[in-house]
């Protein structure tokens, strides 16, 4: 064990352990598990190496302007920040993500979760000159591997460059999906089936035309997705504890982002107001927002398909893949579980959108002390729209497959169909006819034989898929069918 002394007090620290005091601390003091988002722990690598780039690069540049040994300010040495600059490279590809003790849900507006990573950095650069960790004499957590830096800059800028990651993701993941919906749109482009309003038989329409709809309602989500970078590129890196880069060098404030989004390839914007962009966190409530319009389209989408492939509605014009054994007491039972997974998906994302709301709202004054849970809530709704996504394209519109014959007759059968006659033989005789179909359980053209409304040949052409689905009617087309 090696002791470890702060403000408070002093804690043994195991003697190799990469985080320190104030890791031990936060573990202590937030009595639960929720594991810090790995995402947003490479995130924070990347945002300290910027810093530490930038800060060699600010040494240099004073370097050609002043006798830096005659200088009233101490620089760390080279062979310091180049151990610092790799031990952030390390975080940011995710490695020692065990040492990240600090649980996600805390209090201090993220103040461990700066500290914690300080910790592992300054300890892994320790190792890397040869020394034990907690020998802060040389490299200190906050002196040295927190320079020119705050938490309340810091964490939220990482916090940014993760979800930007994560929506790169979400934006393949639907475009995945995008196309997998639109193969089926052209496969099944003119296969009639029953179209329904209030759960009821209404119309005639297709599963062309089902399909086309989700993947519009997709393209939208996708859309609005492209856009949430201009809605959370602008960060307050520089800005120091409330924006006004106290303790920060100018060349520091105007050069940091620029070197992040160099190593990020990230089109993250130093923020013109830094005050602004530390207190107020409506970026994530809005990105959040759009989140949450990808959870109710991909509710929607597949709730109609649930319905159509349940055992409720008898003979199934829809198949959906059998994906693994439904219950552990009734043989051969097959659950739609892609379906409910993304059913439970989309309403914890309604529930952290209501989380987000709050706690954004619930900054006061310079600073918003929520920013771990905002953060943790953003990101673990990115992560799960990316898996429903990936999983629906996957394992459900990948295998699934139309029945044409059995949606073909259940539409000639269904009194719905009578409906698009309305402009040839008016709704009263189309009442008529659906009545005596529905009577006598016969198909449309069993009951048009009797009522003997329309010309056998006729009614043949008007309920063929290339009238039913065209849309509207002319006079023309009247005039030739009565």
């Amino acid at each position: 064990m090696r002791t470890e002394t702060d403000y408070v007090g002093s804690l043994e620290i195991p003697k190799d352990a990469l985080y320190g005091i104030h890791s031990v601390r936060a573990k202590n003091n937030f009595l639960q598990n929720t594991r810090f988002s790995f995402e947003w722990y490479k995130a924070m690598g990347y945002v300290k190496k910027a810093c530490y780039l930038t800060y060699y690069d600010f040494k240099n540049a004073a370097k050609q302007n002043y006798d830096l040994s005659s200088l009233n300010f101490k620089f760390i040495d080279d062979e310091v920040l180049q151990k610092l600059i790799l031990a952030a490279d390390k975080v940011s590809t995710g490695q020692y993500f065990e040492q990240f003790i600090t649980p996600a849900i805390q209090g201090g507006a993220g103040t461990s979760i700066n500290m914690n990573i300080n910790e592992i950095i300054a300890n892994l650069s320790l190792i890397e000159m040869n020394l034990k960790p907690g020998n802060y004499s040389k490299i200190d957590p906050v002196e040295t591997a927190n320079i020119f830096q705050s938490t309340n800059d810091t964490v939220p800028t990482a916090l940014t460059v993760a979800a930007m990651f994560e929506l790169n993701k979400l934006e393949q993941s639907i475009n995945e999906l995008r196309n997998t919906i639109e193969g089926l749109e052209r496969k099944y482009r003119n296969v009639l089936r029953i179209g329904y309003t209030q759960m009821q038989e209404a119309v005639p329409t297709s599963f062309g035309k089902m399909f086309s709809s989700y993947n519009d309602a997709l393209g939208r989500d996708w859309w609005r997705i492209s856009k949430c970078f201009e809605r959370i590129k602008i960060v307050n890196l520089g800005g120091s504890a409330i924006g006004t880069s106290v303790t920060v060098s100018r060349y520091f404030v105007m050069e940091v982002v620029q070197k992040l989004r160099q190593i990020t390839d990230l089109p993250v914007t130093r923020s013109e107001n830094l005050v602004d962009a530390t207190s107020n966190l409506d970026g994530y409530v809005e990105v959040h927002g759009i989140l949450k319009a990808n959870a109710v389209n991909l509710e929607k989408i597949v709730s109609d398909i649930r319905l159509l492939s349940s055992d409720l509605v008898g003979t199934k014009e829809i198949e959906i893949p059998q994906k693994q054994v439904g219950s552990s007491i009734m043989p051969s039972k097959v659950n739609p579980v892609i379906v409910e997974f993304v059913v439970s998906v989309a309403h914890k994302i309604y529930a952290n959108d209501v989380l987000i709301n709050h706690l954004a709202a619930q900054g006061n004054l310079e600073l918003n002390a929520y920013i771990p849970a905002i953060g943790d809530s953003l990101l673990e709704s990115l992560n799960l729209l990316i898996a429903a996504n990936k999983t629906l394209n996957e394992n459900l519109f990948s295998g699934l497959i139309v029945n044409e014959k059995i949606a073909q007759q259940n539409l000639l059968k269904s009194p719905s169909i009578t409906t698009a006659l309305i402009p040839f033989i008016g709704y009263n005789k189309a009442s008529e006819l659906s009545k005596l179909m529905r009577l006598k359980t016969i198909n449309v053209f069993e009951a048009n034989k009797i009522l003997n409304l329309l010309d056998e040949d006729k009614i043949k052409e008007l309920l063929k898929p290339d009238n039913l689905l065209k849309n509207g009617f002319s006079l023309k087309e009247i005039q030739n069918n009565t």
